[in-house]
């Protein structure tokens, strides 16, 4: 043997391998203690010889600290079945790596070339994809390298040979060592020759190879004696061969005469323990790395999207919303969710214009800092409203598409009935609105649907269970609640826990005595004292007041009842303020629906239909994703009315939104009408149910308005507004002016920065916003900004996007304005005098019974919903401007247990508009 003449061990490079990985996984643990790098190895029958491959790599896996998943299928396994099984590994973020074990052991034609690109290019540890195979055949190295050649260069480069300048042959031409191994060398620099087995002269060929690299699957084709001396040789062969002399009969020999080339070569791989182990390695460091992309992914702070906005065609003047709708086309909704770091299996797509997204984003991304997080409400409105949508949509893309800034905006969905009714829309405006319009105004993807028919079936079971209790026994009652399946009684989950309600701890159906059955039957519904009301989407004025129960097979057993607007339903405001589906669940349950004869509550749990409405609200829980007109993202989820329930979109959508955005990015919701409705709920009630902190408000205000609380003529939807509106007015203007300071006192109190965005028209002049800016300054707001995003879409917004982010890097002291041990009464106060500036409040007789009953039944540390017009600050709508020390009446309570909140009514608040 040659002096100097190595055995080039695999074995041991793959080991310092290993420990230098072990190492690196650790350190991705250190900083994300729930991320471990996954790697699935996917086998189609059970080949022995495959199943020992297998069983190293799992072994190696384990070792550096890995997770390693044998996914093995039978050999029945078709094609088909096979791509779907990679199709959901390639969308499970538990595996960063995929391999698919070759040869494909199965009974029916499986296409491999076909199998291995199926597989994601960023989770293609083997580097087979087609897509990687390209990348390294012209250069580009930022994929996965394929393990066999990247075990070889790594093994060369250990020899400490030059590879640059060096003559190098490859002997095999296979896709998956011979032809990627010589691309690697010639990136390398060296000069390659590929040569096979059919190449003549192959002798002398290799005889002049300072590197030959043989992987040809011929055991012991080439001889030390056409070697050149002091080359270095990788033997990438493993072939079987007669050895009597072994207890199998059998050796392994690689496709190199290895007794020959030692003596010859300066550096030999041995078979085994040569190019095998580096390959297991390579496909280790392979996974490490795809993991270590997700950490970095997941820890780099400075993480943008790689978002391309879609361009306006801004024209003037500004055509109709429709028409402005209709000519920008939107792009795929699938390309926008990877766009903001959605994976397909978070995404069920409705068309190509709208997906729902699967709160699984949650658990992936629950070690996601948070985006900031900023509300968008309003003064006092007219009734043509002031843009407060169009606002936060115009924002939205001055942020994302002009500030490039993640940003998402969370907006909520638009009953149906004032559509069609009063609104015409809730998309914004201009050149500031969600597309398709259309979509987004009507249906979507059936939550508000699924909301009425989930109510309505509840409503449902509530009559016909009042009926069957008013015509049948005890004991007829007991067996249809309790079926006999097959001769066999059983309770089921929803049963026992009512019978634990009740006190009773017996499950044996036939185990509970003839009281036990009265008790757990009868409901004894009181039908004078029914709350829930059926919903639709619809305004129809004529179903404000219905009597049920006419049909003559209803036996005269007739009531009175009514129906609201879907949105109005309890189950809305459930929807927008569930934390998940368990939350959902829990809020479902707790519906007080009617009392009984006693005066107590009884629940939607009692009347055992919490698990159909949840079958109904199963896919509801989930918002929707739309797009700007700048091609910006949008989370389109739940409508609760804001003068009834609490007006927000949902928590869901926006927690979504912040684990998508990071802590860079923006999340921009939210409050319906004015801060002293809307903004009022969404602190105290939806932050309070969230925990999450806000970091600033954007107060919405017109000049319209404000000169309309100076006693400026009525505004009516419709008809045209009066010259006064139509040309400056700088004294009737400053007379409006107390309204809007008290919508910025309202927003500070809450210790938030408060940035006013005055939305302009073409009627406005200089002079009006200026005296409008200074007002608000002085009053204390961060900011106040001129804002022409109605024309001019995000780039008209760009300058309230720099004071929300400036307003955003404000330290929040963020304070709710109640706490929650005070009585029902003192919390009703505490929001008139602070937010309506009323002196005083007036409870009837009613109002005071009701509230002694909720605190008596355990309600009383729930939050206020105040229902009050959104018209004005008083509970009279046509009270205008900002007066102080009135009496606020309230003439009416309710109770929403489920939502977790109660409704003081004040004044006339109409659930079905007309």
């Amino acid at each position: 043997m040659l002096s100097g003449a190595k055995i080039l061990s695999g074995t041991d490079v793959a080991k310092e391998i290993r420990e230098r990985l072990k190492k690196e996984v650790a350190e991705i643990r250190r900083q994300i203690p729930t991320l471990v790098p996954g790697l699935a190895i996917v086998q189609v029958g059970g080949r022995e010889d495959s199943n020992v491959y297998i069983r190293m790599k799992i072994k190696a896996a384990e070792e550096i600290g890995m997770y390693a998943e044998h996914v093995q299928l039978p050999r029945s396994t078709t094609q088909d079945e096979l791509l779907a099984t990679v199709k959901r590994l390639n969308e499970d973020p538990c595996f960063h790596g995929i391999i698919v074990q070759m040869p494909l052991d199965s009974e029916t034609p499986i296409d491999a070339h076909l199998i291995t690109d199926a597989v994601s290019p960023e989770k293609d540890v083997d580097g087979l994809n087609t897509i990687n195979e390209g990348r390294v055949a012209t250069g580009d190295m930022s994929g996965f390298l394929p393990c066999t050649p990247n075990g070889c260069m790594e093994l060369i480069k250990r020899t400490g040979t030059p590879i640059a300048g060096s003559y190098a042959v490859v002997i095999g031409r296979s896709k998956i060592v011979g032809t990627p191994m010589s691309e690697l060398l010639k990136w390398a620099d060296a000069t390659v020759t590929v040569a096979h087995s059919k190449t003549k002269n192959l002798n002398l060929l290799i005889k002049k190879a300072d590197i030959l690299v043989v992987a040809v699957g011929r055991p012991e084709m080439v001889r030390g004696a056409w070697v050149k001396p002091g080359a270095v040789v990788i033997d990438c062969g493993i072939n079987s061969i007669p050895d009597p002399t072994k207890k199998s009969g059998q050796r392994l020999v690689g496709d190199v005469k290895y007794e020959e080339a030692l003596p010859v070569a300066s550096h030999v791989t041995p078979v085994p323990g040569g190019v095998g182990p580096m390959t297991v390695a390579m496909l280790m460091q392979n996974t490490v790395q795809s993991a270590q992309r997700v950490a970095r992914r997941l820890i780099d702070m400075e993480f943008r999207w790689c978002l391309k906005p879609l361009p306006l065609k801004l024209t003037e003047p500004v055509p109709s919303d429709i028409d402005i709708a209709r000519a920008q086309e939107p792009k795929d909704v699938s390309v926008l969710a990877q766009e903001i770091g959605l994976i397909p299996s978070e995404v069920s797509l409705y068309g190509t214009k709208k997906a729902k997204v699967s709160l699984k984003v949650l658990d992936r991304l629950q070690y996601e800092d948070d985006a900031k997080y900023v509300v968008v409400a309003g003064i006092t409105p007219t009734p043509l409203g002031e843009g407060k949508s169009t606002t936060l949509v115009g924002l939205v893309q001055a942020l994302t598409a002009h500030k490039r800034c993640n940003s998402i905006a969370c907006l909520r969905q638009p009953s149906q009935g004032p559509t069609f009714g009063i609104k015409g829309g809730a998309a914004g405006g201009g050149f500031s609105q969600v597309i398709p319009m259309e979509d987004f105004n009507l249906h979507l993807t059936g939550d508000i649907h699924a909301v009425t028919a989930a109510n309505n079936l509840l409503a449902a079971q509530l009559d016909a269970r009042i009926f069957h209790e008013a015509t049948q026994t005890d004991q007829a009652l007991y067996e249809r609640l309790v079926p006999a399946v097959k001769g066999s009684r059983k309770f089921a989950a929803i049963q026992l826990r009512r019978l634990k309600r009740l006190g009773i701890e017996k499950t044996d159906p036939y185990a509970l005595t003839p009281d036990e059955i009265r008790r757990f039957a009868r409901l004894n519904i009181d039908p004078h004292n029914v709350v829930w009301t059926r919903v639709l989407d619809v305004n129809d004025r004529y179903l404000r007041k219905i009597t049920i129960g006419l049909s003559p097979t209803e036996k005269n057993l007739t009531r009175d009842t009514s129906f609201a607007i879907s949105v109005s339903s309890e189950i809305m405001a459930i929807l927008a303020l569930a934390t998940g589906l368990e939350d959902m669940k829990q809020r479902l349950a707790k519906m007080v629906v009617a009392f009984d004869k006693a005066g107590t509550p009884v629940t939607a749990d009692d009347l055992g239909v919490t698990g159909s409405m949840m079958v109904l609200l199963k896919d509801a829980i989930e918002p929707t994703l739309m797009q700007t007109l700048e091609g910006t993202p949008v989370l389109v989820h739940a409508g609760p009315f804001a003068n009834i329930a609490h007006g927000c979109s949902s928590i869901v959508a926006d927690d979504i939104g912040m684990k998508l955005a990071g802590k860079r990015g923006y999340v921009v919701t939210e409050a319906g009408f004015g801060s002293d409705i809307g903004m009022e709920k969404f602190f105290n009630i939806k932050c309070r149910a969230s925990g999450k902190v806000p970091n600033a408000v954007v107060l919405v205000t017109t000049v319209r308005a404000l000169k309309m609380h100076g006693g400026g003529p009525i505004v009516t939807a419709g008809a045209p507004l009066r010259r006064e509106y139509m040309s400056e007015n700088l004294d009737l203007l400053e007379k409006g002016l107390p309204n809007l300071l008290k919508h910025i006192e309202n927003g500070l109190k809450y210790g938030v920065p408060v940035v006013v965005a005055i939305n302009t028209h073409g009627t406005d002049t200089a002079a009006e916003h200026e005296l409008v800016r200074k007002a608000a300054k002085a009053a204390g707001a961060f900011d106040a900004i001129v804002s022409n995003h109605w024309a001019k879409g995000g780039e008209g917004a760009a300058d309230l996007a720099q004071a929300v982010i400036d307003a955003c890097n404000q330290t929040s002291e963020f304070k709710l304005l109640y706490d929650l041990d005070m009585s029902i009464e003192d919390k009703i106060i505490r929001i008139a005098k602070e937010m309506y500036g009323a002196g005083t409040i007036d409870l009837n007789s009613k109002v005071r019974d009701a509230i002694r009953l909720y605190t008596e039944k355990g309600f009383g540390k729930l939050p206020i919903c105040m229902a009050k017009t959104s018209m004005s600050l008083t509970g009279d709508p046509s009270v205008k401007g900002a007066p102080k020390d009135f009496k606020l009446v309230i003439n009416d309570i309710c109770l929403s247990a489920g939502a977790g909140f109660i409704v003081p009514m004040c004044g006339e608040i109409s659930k079905m508009p007309g």
